[in-house]
């Protein structure tokens, strides 16, 4: 395998910055203005993830593809980082939303969209009820209150590395065989072992000894680990998971956000996984803020046992805005009419013939790198073999290459997602859009290995 010349990285990375000032011009007066009010200058922090010397800001969005300030278009493999999986402005979904935002935003009273929608979840995913929320955030921390109320314990268990969005319980890491605040972590309200254990994936005797002190509520997992480079289960280790939870009377919550990338019902109803709890976000109302947690009828009568109606505006649980009217509107449309079984057929079949292009692009430059898939969802990580756990993955970014590779392409019209090499395909992704991507690759790894 080839080693990467570190200089040869360096001297690369200032002409690509050197391309970016040339062709983001208006983008960089907006950035300069940003900064006048915007923390950080910019609208919510992450934003400042990207490479280059500021982000590039948007003109206009639609299908896969976007348009800067400036006039360049790009092809969109970041989607929102799943928020825009259904595609930038859906058709149906965007007429979905004008109808309801005409007709009444939010109300605090049903409409016949959500009974449609919760019909739609259940079929996609197994478990029959369902609450919704305005972010997957939202739904986990339901969820992990409920998993606390009906079980009279305090632990949660996450792996190493997750991701569950902003939940207090779930920003920590594996580190001397307990769990600690991962970098990063602000304003923690308790140190995080007190609310906190933290297991590797495929790890079943440490999960098991996580579990037998009996005082964990719930396990929170992502069926694959997504935010860290893919990192897939073993054979059968959703089964023993299943069991340990079963056998130590802790809760099982499958968080599909990101992972609904394996199908219109995720690895749930993909891998045929047996949850209490389910939870999702993101991409559900086409960038409309929506989420879900849905529950089995077991959990249902222990939720029902514990629920007092008087006191439901004040318990932890929802949202006044939760479950309004033009995020059901929203929701149905998309699952409807956009994100169909038949479109997922299509964007994994994107994603295996975008695997398949990195794979022949590595392969053929002897890259000590790999790639990985789950559906429509594919990433590559700087070491040769699959990661079999978080740690191992997280050992495999590269500080220097991931910009590097993230600003090529940028400046070459594609857009992957900035905290990892992450590339999602959706209803609007085209095979020439995943053949432009492999192009480009494959220019980037020809100049990095030219001597």
């Amino acid at each position: 395998m080839k080693t990467i010349d570190r200089s040869r990285v360096a001297q690369l990375m200032d002409r690509e910055r050197a391309t970016f000032r040339q062709r983001h011009a208006q983008s960089s007066r907006l950035a300069e203005a940003a900064r006048r009010s915007l923390l950080f200058g910019v609208p919510m922090n992450w934003m400042t993830r990207w490479p280059g010397d500021h982000p590039v800001f948007v003109d206009r969005a639609d299908g896969a593809r976007f348009y800067d300030v400036d006039g360049n278009e790009f092809i969109d493999f970041c989607l929102g980082d799943t928020g825009g999986m259904a595609g930038h402005a859906p058709k149906a979904a965007v007429d979905a939303i004008a109808r309801q935002a005409a007709r009444g935003i939010t109300l605090m009273l049903p409409t016949a969209d959500a009974t449609w929608v919760g019909d739609e979840m259940a079929r996609r995913f197994g478990v029959p009820y369902w609450q919704f929320t305005l972010s997957a955030t939202d739904a986990h921390r339901c969820v992990i209150r409920w998993a606390r109320e009906i079980t009279g314990r305090p632990k949660i268990v996450v792996h190493n590395w997750c991701y569950h969005g902003s939940v207090d319980e779930t920003v920590a890491i594996l580190e001397g065989g307990r769990a600690v605040a991962r970098r990063g972590n602000i304003g923690k309200p308790v140190a995080l072992d007190e609310t906190t254990r933290v297991v590797e994936i495929n790890d079943l005797p440490g999960l098991e000894a996580a579990l037998a002190a009996g005082d964990v509520a719930a396990c929170l997992f992502e069926p694959a680990l997504t935010n860290i480079g893919i990192v897939l289960p073993e054979p059968g280790y959703h089964e023993s998971v299943r069991a340990l939870c079963t056998r130590y009377g802790a809760l099982l919550v499958i968080d599909e956000t990101h992972t609904i990338s394996a199908g219109p019902g995720g690895c749930t109803m993909a891998w045929g996984l047996d949850p209490d709890f389910v939870t999702i976000g993101k991409t559900l109302g086409a960038g409309i803020a929506s989420g879900a947690y849905g529950m089995t009828g077991r959990v249902r009568a222990m939720v029902l046992q514990h629920t007092d109606a008087k006191n439901a505006d004040v318990g932890g649980i929802g949202g006044t805005l939760a479950g309004n009217a033009l995020s059901l509107a929203a929701m149905r449309a998309t699952l409807g009419e956009v994100m169909t079984d038949a479109a997922f057929e299509q964007m994994i079949a994107l994603g295996e013939r975008f695997e398949e292009g990195v794979r022949g692009v590595i392969e053929s430059h002897a890259l000590p790198w790999h790639v990985v898939r789950l559906g429509c969802r594919v990433e590559y990580l700087f070491r040769p073999d699959r990661a079999r756990n978080g740690a191992e993955a997280a050992a495999g970014q590269d500080e220097k290459l991931d910009p590097y590779i993230h600003l090529y392409l940028l400046n070459r019209g594609i857009l992957m997602t900035p905290f990892h090499n992450m590339a999602l395909m959706s209803p609007a992704t085209t095979a020439e859009d995943v053949d432009r991507h492999t192009e480009i690759f494959g220019q980037m790894a020809d100049e990095l290995i030219s001597t």
